[in-house]
């Protein structure tokens, strides 16, 4: 790798208000999109020096989190390995829990997901998880009119004036899911994609999910 590789990350993970956790889930998400991602347009991607990726790129193969394949004429392969799926998750957990623009990007990327909806006649419409961004999404609905129910674990009731139920079964038919679960999104993922189509099943870009069946 280059000689930039001297440059250290920020000291902890509170470094420059979460800085250290944003770039570390900047890196790992650029990864698993692009196996072939080099530093320059991981540097680029970010928003940071070409040196604080090469750091950034190299503690994450130290940690276990991505594994290099060098390939001819002079390229190298990156990839996510188990831990570094689970990692993405906990910090993406971590990041959403204390970014300051974390309501400002819900809202957006929800009503994009019930636009969706509405766009493709998709009228009965269930929100998987319970918590934030299950009540950012019952607010935008009041742009939209889905017919909305909330789906979660122990739910029942009514939760931010939805109506809630524990299971999917429950739920009764629905036309498609969007995924609100801030505490295990990957998990609550790939649980419904056993139940339902993936096109079917809309995911805020903020949650990071690896669609891809890898977790």
């Amino acid at each position: 790798m280059a000689a930039e590789a001297q440059t250290q990350p920020p000291a902890g993970p509170q470094a420059a208000g979460g800085q250290e956790t944003e770039i570390t889930l900047g890196v790992l998400d650029a990864v698993e999109q692009n196996a072939q991602v080099t530093q320059r347009s991981v540097a680029s991607e970010l928003g940071i020096a070409l040196g604080l990726a090469n750091a950034y790129l190299k503690r994450c193969m130290r940690k276990g989190w991505i594994k290099v394949k060098q390939i001819p004429p002079n390229r190298y392969l990156y990839y996510l390995t188990p831990k570094g799926f689970a990692e993405k998750s906990r910090l993406t957990a971590e990041y959403l829990g204390s970014s300051f623009t974390f309501f400002r990007r819900a809202r957006a990327q929800l009503e994009e997901a019930m636009a969706t909806c509405k766009i493709k006649g998709w009228q009965r419409v269930g929100l998987y998880g319970i918590g934030e961004l299950t009540e950012i999404g019952a607010l935008c609905n009041s742009e939209f009119h889905l017919d909305l129910v909330v789906v979660a674990p122990g739910a029942s009731g009514r939760i931010a004036g939805v109506a809630a139920v524990p299971t999917i079964d429950a739920a009764g038919a629905l036309d498609a899911v969007i995924l609100t679960d801030l505490a295990r999104p990957q998990v609550a993922f790939e649980e419904l994609k056993a139940r339902f189509p993936a096109e079917r099943i809309l995911t805020p870009r903020l949650l990071r999910i690896s669609r891809n069946g890898k977790s």
